[in-house]
């Protein structure tokens, strides 16, 4: 029902062009039994997909011996794997995932069929926090808190400018925080040192990106501490953008 509700949405509000993965006539029943309008959005059903053999074929070349033509077949005949490759083979600009499949049944088919964009070393992620308040809507954006888990110094630079990419496309103007359990210098330790460093590179690479660190998140979120904490700072006390 999530995913019918978002698609007759965006078919109502013309804001893009929806592919349903799935068997036709069970899509079209619950889009009914729910009231959800999908009337001439395409469904498409890996099972009778008249191009699979050219999916198939097209995923075992990229896959370079790591999954047999049977693998390939079967993993197609799952949704997730399914729209990564209609992506790859330029059928659809974007795929959405994540309602019933797992972090990474969503995020593994990207990792090993789309892999990452030219110039770029790592895959990474972010969350986009909205919450409506009386005073208007506020959005953050928070990276990366589902793929890397000890990232180095290099790659904190790469998440940090992605995130900042990722939150601008979200209508996000980026003032990125490095966080750490030090603001300025106040604590010390290894990833101290590797936040700050990071934080200089990251200037260095994007230098017209409102970026500061390393701040502890009551600094980098609170103007209150801000004020006390880091008078001055770009980014202190109106981050909208972690790292």
């Amino acid at each position: 029902p999530r995913i019918l509700e978002a698609a007759s949405r965006l078919k109502k509000d013309g804001i893009l062009t929806s592919i349903l993965i799935g068997k036709v006539d069970e899509v079209k029943a619950a889009a009914a039994q729910g009231g959800f309008d999908i009337e001439g959005i395409e469904i498409i059903d890996p099972a009778t997909y008249p191009e699979m053999d050219a999916m198939v074929a097209k995923m075992v070349e990229l896959r370079k011996g790591k999954m047999s033509e049977e693998d390939c077949r079967k993993a197609l005949a799952k949704g997730n794997y399914f729209g990564t490759m209609l992506v790859k083979m330029g059928k659809a600009d974007a795929l959405l995932g994540g309602a019933t499949y797992s972090t990474a049944d969503t995020v593994r088919p990207a990792l090993q069929i789309i892999k990452t964009k030219p110039g770029n070393k790592i895959v990474s992620s972010c969350f986009i926090l909205h919450r409506p308040t009386e005073t208007g809507d506020e959005k953050y954006a928070m990276g990366d808190c589902a793929i890397n888990i000890n990232p180095g110094e290099d790659d904190l630079v790469e998440i940090a400018i992605e995130t900042a990419r990722t939150a601008k496309a979200f209508g996000i103007d980026p003032k990125v925080a490095m966080l750490s359990y030090s603001t300025l210098g106040s604590g010390k330790g290894d990833t101290v040192d590797m936040m700050r460093n990071a934080t200089a590179k990251v200037k260095e690479a994007a230098p017209d990106l409102a970026v500061d660190g390393e701040l502890q998140f009551d600094a980098a979120f609170s103007p209150v501490v801000a004020k006390t904490k880091c008078q001055g700072s770009p980014v202190a006390g109106q981050a909208n953008t972690f790292i």
